[in-house]
C-alpha cells in the first residue's frame, strides 16, 4: 500500500483524495501522536494545537474537519485563518503550543489542497512520526466529554506576531525601494505587502486578491510573466514572487530577467559571509543546485554541503550541524537563525536589506554567480530500479570526464513516477544538451 504521507504532508485532489473524514482522522491521529491527547486527565492540561490555511474554498471544510477532529480528541485549538505556512511554523513555538497544522497545497491548482503537520517548536515531522501517525490512523479511540473536550477560538490577530518577528530579523530600512510583490492569489496576500510598506518600501501588489479558486493561477512563483511585465512597466527595483503557501521566493530583477532559489542563496551567503553570520562559512543546498552556484561559494571562500532534493533534507542537515543558510533553486531559502522551515517573506526581505545596504541593484548583486546551461531531460516509462546499472554507471564516468570540473551529471530516479531524469550541465547549452542526449539513449536502452 503506498504510503499516505508525501514529501510535504497529505497531498490530493480535496473532496476526492483527501476528503473532510480522511483530514479528521488524520487530526485525531495527530492529536494523540504530537499532542499526547488522553493525558488531560492525568496531568489537568489540555494539549494545544495552532491551525492554520492558504485561501482556497477546499480549506474551509477541511479546517472544519481538522480542527473537529482536534477539539474531539481533547486539544484546544486557536485558528489562525489564512496565512503562510512559515507564519504557522513560527506561531506553533512563539505560542507555545503542542502541535501546529497547516492546510494548504503549496504551488498546486486549486482543486488540490493538503495538510502539514508541525512538530513542537514549528518544525516538519520526521518520516518516522509520520509513519506513527499513518499506522495510528485504524485505532479505536475513547474520546473525552464534557470538560475534557478541547475549545475552540479564533486567532486572527496572532498574523501581527508573525509580521512584527519577520521584520525585526532585519538590520536595513527599505526606504526608497521600490518593489512588486506578487502574491499568487495564496497565503501571503495580505501579510506579505503590509510587511514590506513597514519596512519601508514602496510596494505594488498584485496576485492579491484570491477568491478561493484562482491560487497559483497565473501568478505566483511558478508563472512569474506577469511580474516581469510588471516590473519593466513600472520602472521598479525588483519584483518578487511567492506560491501558494508562501514558503518560497523567487525574484525577477529590474530588466526583467528572473533571479532563481541559486541567485537568491548566493547572494545572501555572500553577504553573510562578509559580516561573519553564516556558520561556519557554510551553505547547504540539494544536488539539484547549479554548479554554477558551487564555483561561486567556493570562489567566495563558502563551503557547499549538499543534501537530496527536498528542503526537509535541508533542513536536517542544517539542524544536525549546525549550519543557518540553506535551500533549493526552487526558492525553498531556510534561514535558521529566524525560522524552522522555507519563508518566502523572510527570504525577500533580507534580498531587499542586502541591497538597501549595499546601494547595488538586483542584476549586479546577482552576477555573484553565473550559471552554468543545465538540461534536463525526464526518461519515461523506463524500470528506474536499473538506474545503477553498471552499463549507465560507465556511461555517466565516461561523461563526467569529459566534461571535467566545468561541467556535472546527475541521474536521479523520479520518486513518485517510472521515470529517470537525466540532469547534465556544461560550459555550453549545446554542450550539455549532447551529453544529456547521449546518456538519455544509454537510459532508455539499459533501463527499458
Amino acid at each position: 500500500m503506498a504510503r499516505l504521507f508525501g514529501t510535504d504532508g497529505v497531498r490530493g485532489v480535496a473532496g476526492r483524495d483527501l476528503t473532510a473524514q480522511l483530514a479528521m482522522d488524520l487530526a485525531v491521529a495527530a492529536a494523540h501522536v504530537l499532542g499526547d491527547a488522553g493525558a488531560f486527565a492525568a496531568t489537568g492540561r489540555r494539549p494545544v494545537a495552532v491551525v492554520g490555511r492558504d485561501p482556497r474554498a477546499s480549506g474551509e471544510f477541511l479546517e472544519a474537519a481538522v480542527v473537529a477532529g482536534l477539539a474531539a480528541s481533547g486539544v484546544d485549538v486557536l485558528r489562525l485563518g489564512v496565512l503562510p505556512t512559515p507564519a504557522v511554523a513560527h506561531l506553533t513555538a512563539a505560542l507555545g503550543a503542542d502541535l501546529g497544522v497547516m492546510l494548504s497545497a503549496s504551488h498546486n491548482p486549486a482543486p488540490d489542497n493538503g495538510i502539514k503537520f508541525l512538530a513542537r517548536g514549528g518544525f516538519k515531522l520526521s518520516d518516522a512520526v509520520e509513519d506513527e501517525i499513518e499506522r495510528r490512523l485504524g485505532d479505536e479511540w475513547t474520546f473525552p466529554v464534557g470538560s475534557g473536550v478541547g475549545r475552540v477560538r479564533d486567532a486572527y490577530g496572532e498574523a501581527n506576531r508573525y509580521i512584527s518577528h519577520v521584520l525585526t530579523t532585519m538590520n536595513a530600512a527599505l526606504d526608497g525601494l521600490d518593489i512588486v510583490v506578487d502574491c499568487a492569489h495564496g497565503a501571503a496576500h495580505m501579510v506579505a505587502p503590509e510587511a514590506l510598506v513597514r519596512a519601508g518600501a514602496r510596494v505594488e501588489a498584485i496576485g492579491a486578491r484570491p477568491d478561493g479558486l484562482n491560487i497559483n493561477a497565473g501568478h505566483g512563483s511558478t508563472h512569474l510573466e506577469k511580474l516581469q511585465q510588471v516590473v519593466v512597466s513600472r520602472g521598479a527595483d525588483l519584483g518578487v514572487a511567492y506560491d501558494g503557501d508562501a514558503d518560497r521566493c523567487l525574484a525577477i530583477d529590474h530588466t526583467g530577467a528572473i533571479i532563481d532559489g541559486d541567485r537568491i542563496m548566493a547572494i545572501l551567503a555572500a553577504a553573510m559571509h562578509g559580516e561573519g553570520l553564516l556558520a561556519k562559512d557554510t551553505v547547504v543546498a540539494t544536488v539539484m543546485s547549479n554548479l554554477g552556484f558551487k564555483l561561486a561559494m567556493r570562489d567566495a571562500g563558502i563551503t557547499v554541503v549538499e543534501t537530496a532534493v527536498g528542503d526537509r533534507y535541508v533542513l536536517e542537515r542544517m539542524k544536525s550541524d549546525g549550519f543557518n543558510l540553506g535551500g533549493e533553486q526552487s526558492g525553498h531559502v531556510i534561514m535558521l537563525d529566524h525560522a524552522t522551515t522555507g519563508d518566502g517573506l523572510l527570504t525577500s526581505l533580507h534580498l531587499l536589506g542586502v541591497m538597501a545596504k549595499s546601494g547595488l541593484p538586483l542584476k549586479e548583486l546577482a552576477a555573484v554567480m553565473t550559471p552554468l546551461p543545465q538540461i534536463l531531460i525526464n526518461v519515461k516509462g523506463v524500470d528506474k530500479g536499473k538506474a545503477s546499472a553498471s552499463e549507465l554507471l560507465a556511461a555517466v564516468a565516461e561523461a563526467e570526464a569529459e566534461l571535467g570540473e566545468t561541467g556535472r551529471v546527475l541521474i536521479r530516479p523520479s520518486g513518485t513516477e517510472p521515470m529517470i531524469r537525466v540532469m547534465v550541465e556544461a560550459a555550453s547549452e549545446e554542450h550539455a544538451t549532447q551529453v544529456a542526449d547521449r546518456l538519455a539513449d544509454v537510459v532508455r536502452k539499459v533501463c527499458a
